[in-house]
């Protein structure tokens, strides 16, 4: 499918960048081809393929949730530069 090179250049301006005009007809050739092959693409039959989330047949692993021993609160905040109870205690960042 061939494009033109305003087409290009209109596409450039969405992505904000500035092409030279070499680099506009290299582009064009490339977008021309990329879109030549999604037409390929368009004509295979897939009317009796079944869509489906992940090329592999793989499902979701799940462990069981179980409760472990947290860290102690005092271990966790004796490098604290600074705390207030059993919590770390950071400056103010919204006034």
């Amino acid at each position: 499918m061939a494009i033109s090179k305003e087409e290009v250049k209109y596409i450039a301006n969405l992505a904000r960048l500035g092409l030279a005009e070499a680099e506009v007809e290299h582009f064009r050739e490339q977008l021309g081809s990329i879109l030549g092959y999604i037409d390929k693409l368009k004509k295979v039959d897939v009317s009796k393929i079944i869509p489906m989330a992940h090329v592999l047949d793989i499902k979701n692993v799940y462990r069981q949730d179980t409760v472990l021993p947290s860290i102690d609160p005092q271990k966790v905040l004796q490098n604290a530069p600074s705390r207030e109870g059993q919590f770390f205690k950071v400056p103010k960042v919204i006034e």
